[in-house]
């Protein structure tokens, strides 16, 4: 069955339109005869939203029972039963109620597309997983509902539902996001306008890069080389000189002028050895270009220019900036430079940039000074002077009587000329063809291919063998100065391979989208396969192009071994590159080696940290458990006990311990059964507003009576916490301050707002803890100094810390002032937490932007 298509309406903050959207979306797809239903849509009692759903179809929901409240959840069952052409699924990210099918709403979503049904559904950016960090430093509130980013990015439609943060505050003033006792606290809190600009950009940010990915396939797929201008990428030129700082600030401050500009740094190596850089000086300029925002990549190309132009086409740029020459003004003679080949061959639909900066003309080593591999130009001019060079020669000297030596010497200085600059073969057409031209016109009989003098005839194959001598060392010396020039530039390949893994590049990806920007290819991928006659699968890749299945399939494969190739396609590479290639196939190797073993060493933490965990529950049950069940069974033997006729004192006090042992038993299990909740992550605070002094008095129960004094004013703000894990987080918090008091001291339970935030004080005036240990306390199965073993297993502060942490909150120690120690649970106000954030929206006419 072909998977359903997934659109996502996707907003900046709630309020924007999103579910609003979605329902027309519907209404026009009923009205077009599609078969679609409601699976969940929530309209949080918002009159045009609930209007919106009349006419839609909507699959009952599924009642579940959780701590003694009723909740409507999808029914994902019978929407798989419907079988709908289409379901609309509002509010993406949504945890679902413990006991349903899947723990995530986007999970309930994988099962419909998977079945066929196409779904319509919402998210904010806030919800994205990716996105959690920065939209706390923004907002100061913490998402506890995400969706992994990848799940929105396989989208099939991704559509903006976009408003200005003017328009959602006049909206929200107006009464229709929230009621209107919530509507001050939202827009002195969550929609302030600094807020609601930050994540608009985020949301438009992410939707730019999303757009630009799709791009880039498209391009890829349909082979299109011609650049589209859809947003604006700075290619900066970089040869390893010092200007190259200059070039990348200029480039940032271009980027700035444009949204979403993007600045990328090339160096290109010549195979050739023609420019010089510095690696120290690359390796400051790599740091500052990554500190503006921008990438730096390193690319092989014996045609700066043409090597230049194709990185900057493959990347979809829209301008380069590179520095003037700092050649000599008489050095031009040898070319007009990279950035006059540049902005010649650019084209219109790209700008070049030629940027002054200090080094302008102050000279730089010559190419033919370091020598050089002979490029067709040269080879052309070298065939030119070889074989018109001696015929102009003859010419001239037909003119003028020089003498048979001097003829040879001029006749020899051509040939000379001509191996300097075509090579071997040219400087020996020269020399043949001299050497006739000698016979003819110069040595006895003239105008004839005989020599009548002995002597003439040693003197020409003198001329002839040193015209061979001189070429055959030309051509030897570019020879080697070709391989010395490969070398170099292989090591600076190879030493930017090594620099990578010093500074923690050493991801696969990372390392084989390296190996696609070096050799300039269209796609590179590491393919395994277990043996002989297994397939071939994909462990790593990098690039556009369509995956590929055996190594044979690629433009280029190098094995790495017996079951391992490292496979790129674009081109056909030169063998000489292929040496190169293989130092990034080994590393490759070790690069898939060492995250494997990244992986095992996790998953081996992860089961030493179930052994520890099993290891002290089993220390708790061999001793903390089994004392209090010590306890009572003596107690309930001698009560049994025929021999011994008790009074009712003792009987009551027989009873009395085995109810304090029973009361012993629940709160170790308790603490147990709750540390293993923490450990597997399978705490799901249900948040709702409340009132310290209905949870707290309650909490207090378990602890002896006139032990605890109570001061928690009735003033204070309501908070936004789960009732459950509160009391059970302030009754360990007691018990403990309680345990450590010494005896006739109360410990004080006080409460204060400070801020947006509402903080519970269980302060006892025991021995206190030192600073370096106020941490290790909250570490499961701790206890600090000398408690007995029968004074619990070390869960209380653990566990009360994750519940503390569950709710959105904190639980920290502090000093008590004239001795003993202070917990501080601080706790969220309810007009700030997350949960006052619902997701529904009624826009009548929402802006939107559209990505296909």
């Amino acid at each position: 069955m072909a998977r359903g298509k997934l659109r996502i309406y996707l907003g900046a903050a709630p309020g924007v339109g999103k579910t609003y959207a979605m329902l027309s979306e519907a209404h026009r797809r009923v009205e077009r005869g599609k078969d679609c239903v409601v699976a969940f849509v929530e309209h949080h009692d918002r009159p045009r939203t609930e209007v919106m759903l009349h006419g839609l179809e909507q699959v009952p929901r599924r009642e579940l029972q959780h701590r003694g409240a009723t909740f409507g959840e999808m029914d994902v069952d019978a929407v798989l039963r419907r079988a709908p052409a289409v379901a609309l699924v509002d509010e993406l990210a949504h945890t679902n109620v413990p006991g349903s099918r899947n723990a995530k709403r986007w999970q309930d979503v994988e099962e419909l597309l998977a079945d066929g049904i196409d779904v319509v559904s919402t998210v904010n950016i806030q919800h994205l997983e990716s996105l959690g960090d920065v939209v706390e430093s923004i907002t100061g509130v913490r998402q506890r509902e995400t969706v992994p980013d990848e799940v929105v990015r396989r989208a099939d439609q991704i559509e903006l539902v976009d408003m200005s943060p003017q328009a959602l505050r006049r909206r929200m003033a107006h009464g229709n996001i929230y009621q209107p006792d919530k509507v001050d606290a939202a827009l002195s809190n969550y929609f302030r306008p600094g807020n609601l600009t930050a994540l608009r950009e985020l949301a438009l940010l992410w939707v730019a890069d999303r757009v630009d990915e799709y791009l880039n396939e498209y391009r890829s797929e349909h082979r299109v080389s011609r650049i589209w201008g859809s947003r604006e990428r700075i290619v900066v030129g970089l040869t390893g000189g010092p200007e190259g700082r200059t070039l990348i600030r200029r480039a940032a401050r271009l980027a700035e002028k444009g949204a979403g500009g993007e600045v990328l740094a090339v160096y290109i190596a010549r195979s050739d050895g023609l420019t010089s850089a510095s690696p120290k000086e690359l390796a400051v300029q790599r740091t500052l270009v990554e500190d503006l925002g921008g990438t730096f990549h390193h690319v092989v190309g014996d045609d700066i220019p043409a090597a230049l132009l194709a990185f900057a086409r493959g990347v979809n740029a829209t301008q380069i900036v590179l520095g003037s020459s700092r050649r000599k003004a008489w050095q031009y003679v040898f070319g007009p430079g990279v950035g006059a080949t540049v902005a010649r061959e650019s084209g219109p639909d790209l700008d070049v940039h030629i940027v002054t900066h200090e080094e302008v003309a102050k000279g730089r080593g010559l190419p033919v000074a370091r020598g050089a591999r002979l490029g067709r130009a040269r080879i052309i001019w070298g065939w030119g002077v070889g074989l018109a060079g001696p015929a102009v020669l003859a010419v001239l000297l037909n003119t003028v009587d020089l003498g048979l030596a001097n003829d040879m010497l001029l006749f020899l200085a051509v040939t000379v000329a001509a191996a300097l600059l075509g090579g071997l073969l040219p400087a020996l057409a020269s020399a043949a063809f001299g050497s006739l031209l000698l016979n003819y016109f110069y040595t006895p009989p003239l105008h004839r291919l005989t020599i009548a003098d002995p002597k003439n005839i040693v003197a020409i194959a003198i001329f002839f063998g040193v015209g061979m001598s001189v070429a055959s060392v030309v051509d030897l010396a570019a020879r080697r100065t070709h391989q010395a020039a490969r070398l170099r530039a292989e090591s600076e390949i190879l030493s930017f391979l090594a620099g990578n893994v010093l500074r923690g590049e050493t991801s696969l990806e990372e390392l084989l989208e390296r190996v696609r920007e070096t050799f300039a290819m269209e796609s590179a991928a590491l393919l395994e396969r277990v043996s002989d006659v297994d397939p071939w699968t994909c462990a790593g890749r990098a690039g556009f192009g369509p995956p590929l299945e055996r190594p044979e399939q690629a433009d280029v494969d190098m094995p790495v071994g017996d079951h391992m190739a490292l496979a790129l396609t674009g081109r056909v590479l030169p063998a000489e590159d292929r040496r190169v290639l293989a130092a990034f196939a080994a590393q490759a190797a070790v690069a898939l080696d060492r995250r494997r073993l990244q992986e095992e060493a996790d998953q081996a933490r992860t089961l030493a940290e179930g052994n520890r965990i099993r290891t002290a529950l089993l220390a708790a049950v061999s001793h903390d458990l089994r004392t209090p069940l010590a306890g009572i069974k003596a107690a309930v033997s001698s009560l049994r006990s025929d021999d011994v006729a008790w009074s009712e004192e003792d009987q009551a006090e027989l009873l009395e311990g085995i109810e304090e042992g029973a009361d012993r038993l629940d709160h170790l299990v308790g603490n147990l059964l709750d540390m293993s909740r923490l450990q597997t992550g399978t705490v799901t605070p249900l948040i709702r507003e409340i009132d310290l002094d209905e949870v707290v008095p309650m909490a207090l129960g378990g602890v002896p009576e006139d032990s605890v004094e109570l001061d928690v004013p009735e003033t204070l703000p309501m908070v936004a916490v789960d009732p459950g894990l509160l009391e059970r987080s302030v009754a360990n918090l007691v018990e403990n301050a309680v345990k450590y008091s010494p005896r006739g001291r109360r410990v004080l339970v006080s409460a204060s707002a400070i801020a947006d935030r509402v903080e519970v004080r269980v302060v006892d005036r025991g021995p206190g803890v030192p600073d370096e240990a106020k941490d290790r306390i909250f570490e499961p199965f701790q206890r600090y100094g000398d408690a007995p073993r029968g004074a619990g297993v070390g869960l209380g502060l653990a566990v009360a810390r994750g519940f503390a942490e569950a709710m959105n909150g904190t639980l920290n120690a502090e000093d008590t002032p004239g001795g003993g120690l202070t917990m501080v649970l601080s706790l969220r106000a309810a007009a700030t937490r997350p949960e006052s954030l619902p997701a529904g929206e009624d826009s009548p006419e929402p802006e939107r932007q559209t990505l296909c």
